[in-house]
């Protein structure tokens, strides 16, 4: 039996798609579906390119009822991945899959984590801080925003005259590397 994913994103879903490429022929695990809180999402047309089902709720649904659950639970959900979504995951979702959710983020944490710190904001704090390297860490999620134990963590050199473009180029370099085999990797350690 195939190890199913459920992938989260709210916006173009360049992970997203890096993921399903890594899983289109995977005798192991696939990309079960994609789910978005956000009915523009490019990452909807990317789940249309690779014929994966996708699913769009809103706020009340996500956080007051267990429609994204069920359906999750219906799937057969081995892990849930989030790749750039924004909302902070509610305490019944991370009680239905515990230790079984995972995040993306564009830095190397706990350094510029929290709300609010996501693409370009935290590319820019970055930046304006001076330092000399940054990277990408994915990690498990919790019930506050970037502070779930760390998985992985892949380092890049920021070079004087490195603009905001370049950083989020280097770093977008490790994420499509590094993130499907993370996500294959914890899907090993499952039991079936």
């Amino acid at each position: 039996m195939k190890k199913r994913i459920a992938i989260f994103a709210s916006g173009s879903g360049s992970n997203a798609q890096k993921i399903m490429e890594h899983f289109k022929r995977h005798n192991d695990a696939e990309v079960a579906i994609i789910l978005t809180n956000n009915p523009q999402a490019y990452v909807l047309q990317r789940a249309d390119n690779f014929e994966i089902p996708s699913h769009i709720f809103g706020r009340k649904e996500f956080y007051d009822g267990d429609e994204v659950i069920r359906l999750l639970k219906n799937l057969n959900i081995d892990l849930i991945v989030l790749a750039g979504f924004l909302w902070l995951v509610p305490q019944s979702l991370l009680q239905a899959f515990p230790n079984k959710i995972i995040n993306l983020h564009p830095a190397l944490l706990p350094k510029y984590g929290g709300k609010g710190m996501y693409g370009d904001n935290v590319h820019k704090a970055i930046l304006e801080a001076g330092e000399e390297e940054s990277g990408i860490t994915i990690h498990f999620v919790n019930e506050h925003f970037d502070e779930g134990e760390i998985i992985h963590q892949s380092r890049f050199k920021i070079e004087p005259g490195d603009n905001l473009e370049m950083v989020k180029f280097k770093g977008q370099q490790l994420e499509h590397t590094h993130f499907p085999r993370v996500v294959e990797g914890l899907l090993k350690k499952m039991k079936s």
